[in-house]
């Protein structure tokens, strides 16, 4: 696996150039044009460089939960099986951010508010009606779910875990696309706030909360589950106000 993800990478890579050189037409090429100018270099890292830490952030995220849960090992296996499947359904609103940022970015860059409110508009319908479906597909079959990733043991769990967790996706999916019109609108900082708060910020210290009460025996393991539709739903509602924000301030420039 490790050797095919290197090679995969490495050979998109090589085409990617070869396409750039020979099928881009409409500008020059040479070495003389890639010379690193530090303003360009800014502008991209000043939108890239929240995004790479965004990246980071659900690996620690990954990590501590399964601190948080290591008193109870089934529960610990439960999420590492959710966290597949959630990945399975955000992948849905990762895909549609990346065809949202450059159509808003592009109708920014000529002008068109017009556009770039229809880009947010059908780009937040669009995910909003994905993730609905996610979440009946995986509150409506969990123990098929269960039964393709071999649960075992850890099965009451994470049919728990997905009754709950999956609630989340929803605004989750909100989330995603908040942070694409974000990038595009040069708000990279708050695409970062967003994934502060959804991955360290508010969910860890939460979930670290509710599991004090469960190794107490006052509640149970279901209890730190709903630390994910909390965490998403502040989140969601941190992520509107960044967006009206943004929107009043690239009106007053334009």
């Amino acid at each position: 696996a490790a050797y095919a993800t290197v090679i995969g990478q490495v050979a998109s890579a090589v085409l990617l150039f070869i396409f750039h050189t020979k099928l881009n037409k409409e500008f020059a090429h040479g070495t003389k044009y890639m010379k690193p100018e530090g303003g360009i270099i800014k502008e991209i890292y000043s939108i890239g460089l929240p995004a790479i830490i965004a990246q980071a952030l659900m690996s620690i995220m990954v990590y501590v939960m399964n601190l948080i849960l290591k008193f109870n090992p089934s529960a610990q296996t439960a999420y590492g099986l959710f966290y597949k499947v959630q990945q399975f359904v955000l992948f849905l609103a990762f895909g549609l951010r990346d065809a949202i940022t450059p159509i808003i970015a592009f109708s920014y860059g000529m002008g068109s508010k017009k556009r770039i409110k229809d880009g947010m508009k059908y780009g937040l319908i669009y995910t909003i009606v994905l993730m609905v479906l996610g979440v009946a597909i995986t509150e409506i079959f969990p123990g098929a779910f269960a039964t393709l990733f071999n649960a075992g043991q850890s099965r009451e769990y994470f049919i728990g875990a997905m009754h709950i967790i999956s609630i989340s996706f929803l605004f989750a999916g909100i989330n995603v696309a908040y942070q694409g019109i974000y990038q595009a609108l040069d708000g990279g900082i708050e695409s970062l706030v967003i994934s502060l708060l959804r991955q360290l910020v508010i969910i860890l210290p939460l979930a670290g909360i509710f599991s004090i009460f469960v190794r107490n025996g006052q509640m149970g393991v279901s209890l730190i589950w709903w630390a994910f539709p909390i965490t998403e739903f502040i989140a969601c509602l941190a992520g509107y106000v960044f967006l009206k924000r943004i929107w009043c301030m690239k009106r007053r420039e334009k």
